[in-house]
């Protein structure tokens, strides 16, 4: 896959968020936002499992465990900061300010998720085309319900419309910008061990993703087109080679 592509396609991603609630009067509270987020998260479960997982702890690395639960608490530390607008949280006040706090977080979330696509970019992850595929594609279906739940945010702010616009489009570099980071700066420069940034991410995910699957739950029952819309999302998932 190009990395033209990789990055243009991350930038469409936000984009295609704020279209939805710009144009179509979508929010992230409506039943097809959250079954979007419902599929992202059995989708992001399943590439942990069938393919990030299985790429880290292919060479034997030491210690990625202590990572991917390094990479856990930093999402839950994030989160703090965020209100878990990752898995589709936002409180919206009209014509309230904007939460500085929330925007920054979710730009370093973003950073940081990004950095392992540039690293495989490199050549130095992985040997393995389909690992990088997979979580492109994780980080796509991830940001769409993100973006719609930031862009809603943003409506309901002092910002007029094109400001929201000019902060999602400064959003969506974020990803792209971690791409590039990762592209030019490796683990391997700094004598760290190749896997760690990618460690770091896969927890990230497997916070965000049980998160969404467990709060997909109503009165600890799954709604079946919620649970259908994860099973999708693992299955896709499986596909990937």
């Amino acid at each position: 896959m190009n990395f033209t592509f990789i990055i243009l396609g991350l930038i469409a991603s936000v984009l295609s968020g704020g279209v939805i609630v710009g144009y179509f009067n979508a929010t992230n509270n409506s039943q097809m936002i959250k079954l979007a987020l419902a599929f992202s998260g059995g989708f992001l479960l399943a590439i942990i499992f069938q393919h990030l997982l299985p790429d880290i702890y292919h060479d034997g690395a030491e210690q990625v465990g202590i990572f991917i639960l390094i990479g856990f608490l930093v999402q839950l530390i994030l989160e703090y900061f965020s209100g878990g607008i990752e898995h589709g949280h936002v409180h919206v006040h009209k014509g309230q300010s904007l939460p500085w706090a929330l925007f920054i977080s979710l730009s370093v979330h973003s950073i940081i998720e990004g950095l392992p696509l540039g690293n495989q970019y490199a050549g130095i992850v992985s040997e393995h085309h389909h690992v990088h595929e997979s979580l492109f594609w994780g980080i796509i279906f991830h940001q769409i319900p993100v973006s719609i739940a930031l862009m809603t945010l943003l409506m309901n702010t002092k910002l007029n419309h094109l400001k929201s616009w000019l902060f999602l489009l400064f959003f969506g570099m974020m990803t792209p910008v971690g791409a590039l980071i990762g592209l030019k700066f490796t683990p391997e420069q700094f004598g760290l061990d190749l896997h760690i940034i990618l460690a770091v991410v896969v927890g990230m995910f497997l916070h965000i993703s049980t998160t969404i699957i467990f709060e997909t739950s109503e009165n600890h029952k799954f709604n079946l087109l919620k649970l259908v819309s994860i099973l999708i999302g693992c299955g896709l998932a499986m596909t990937l080679y």
